[in-house]
């Protein structure tokens, strides 16, 4: 949606920032390709498809509200990060944007490695089959419990995150009889989030070990000098919803830097270096996320260029997409129950699901696109704030969009980009059952994921 200056008239005044306005897109029927899935489109009844099923069937099949997941489209996007980045790197799926057994089997077959950082995570990735070298554990606190399971299994790759982890990991690891593949993450002073990023002073967090303080050089010491540690790699991590390129050059100078100050203290070539994720999508037709080739073609080039000037082999990359494949592939499939219109400010539309399937929007003031998917209207756009069912004043959806004048109860609407953190960090808040997980693909609908039922919530209570 595109800001200009605000007309004159009261229609879109004081629900926006002063001296802005918010115009209706040209088509509300229009799906925007940057923001939908890869098989969404509008049939010629004016209903939604996805993946060849009518939302209107998968909405009584399954019912609202629900995740509707593009399989085809997730499986394109893994392959697509997999041949940009290519065999001389390694791309690790972070489950935390999104994970199930099927994600989990879809991920192997197409090529790619996972990134857990829980016991959960663990469990869900090796009961699907997921190879244990393929699997990297992260985590800022990770218990005795998870490391031994970490250990035991044969996970490739342990990020380590703290002194205390570091002498754990080592000690669990030589109880075993084994020696873990570990890499070091460090603070490099960079916080990049969109298309901008701040390249000092960003030292204030609970993740890594902090180049500017010496405590990152520290750690590869002690690292070093343990039995139990395989030292391979650095890892470094600057923010999310990252669209340009530019913080991580940042961050590789500083890494390439450490790496240069590891090999002239220690005599050692660290063999890997991991960039982390944080790679962007685009949630409304205002972002304009990169492709992955295009991503893939410029961290080369910076890590390359670091690597020359310091006088480094060129070590092994890795990322860690997660919101760019699973995000674009979902929308939430949601009922409309009430309509209410407060003349001169907006409409709100209440949706049967809420913040219990989509916190980002209350937590992070998170912007979204939506539109009415059950059929087609010609009538004239109005400014909506969708909203849902909780007792909270906070529970909305999507905080300023366009939806067509007619939009009744009943009627079915949806928001695309909802696959990363939505089903992650949903709650049974009000005590809401939360949605199922429902994969289509060549006409076809199965849930992967299935909605909860009340005696789910009591089983649990044990009172």
């Amino acid at each position: 949606m595109s800001r200009s200056a605000h007309p004159a008239g009261p229609r879109y005044a004081d629900v926006l920032p002063e001296g802005h306005y918010v115009a209706p897109p040209a088509d509300l029927n229009a799906l925007d390709p940057r923001v939908w899935s890869r098989t969404v489109s509008r049939g010629e009844d004016g209903a939604v498809t996805v993946g060849g099923r009518d939302v209107r069937a998968l909405a009584e099949e399954f019912g609202t509200p629900a995740y509707i997941l593009d399989e085809d489209d997730f499986r394109a996007r893994c392959r697509a990060w997999r041949e940009a980045f290519g065999d001389e790197a390694d791309v690790f799926y972070a489950g935390k944007a999104f994970l199930s057994r099927a994600v989990v089997r879809w991920l192997h077959e197409e090529g790619l490695n996972l990134d857990v950082c829980s016991a959960g995570e663990l469990a869900t990735a090796l009961a699907a089959g997921m190879p244990a070298e393929r699997i990297a554990l992260h985590g800022n606190n990770k218990t005795t419990d998870e490391i031994r399971r970490a250990v035991e299994s044969g996970v490739g790759r342990i990020v380590l995150d703290s002194f205390q982890e570091i002498a754990r990991v080592a000690h669990i690891a030589e109880r075993l009889g084994r020696r873990q593949r570990v890499q070091i993450r460090v603070t490099v002073g960079v916080e990049a989030h969109t298309h901008e990023f701040i390249a000092t002073a960003h030292e204030d967090q609970k993740f890594g070990f902090s180049l500017v303080g010496g405590q990152a050089a520290e750690a590869v010491r002690r690292a070093l000098k343990l039995d139990g540690l395989e030292l391979v790699g650095i890892h470094s991590h600057i923010g999310s919803q990252i669209f340009d390129t530019s913080g991580f050059e940042v961050a590789a100078h500083r890494v390439v830097g450490l790496l240069a100050q590891i090999r002239d203290e220690h005599g050692v070539q660290l063999p890997e270096i991991d960039l982390g994720g944080g790679l962007g999508i685009a949630y409304t037709s205002e972002d304009d996320p990169r492709e992955p080739h295009e991503i893939a073609r410029s961290l080369r080039a910076i890590v390359t260029r670091e690597c020359e000037g310091a006088g480094l082999a060129v070590p092994r990359l890795s990322v860690e997409p997660g919101r760019a494949i699973a995000g674009p592939t979902t929308c939430t499939l949601y009922e409309v129950g009430t309509v209410k219109e407060l003349p001169g400010l907006r409409t709100y539309v209440s949706v049967d699901g809420g913040m219990s399937d989509n916190i980002r929007t209350a937590l992070y003031d998170a912007e979204y696109s939506v539109a009415l998917v059950s059929r087609a209207s010609t009538a004239e756009p109005m400014l909506a704030r969708v909203v849902g069912k909780h007792c909270e004043s906070g529970d909305i959806v999507v905080r300023d969009a366009f939806l067509p004048a007619d939009v009744a109860p009943g009627d079915l609407i949806a928001v695309p980009a909802t696959g990363a953190y939505c089903r992650s960090m949903a709650s049974n808040y009000n005590h809401a059952l939360r949605p199922p997980v429902v994969a289509v693909t060549g006409g076809e609908a199965r849930v992967i994921v299935r909605r909860e039922t009340e005696e789910d919530l009591l089983r649990l209570d044990v009172g």
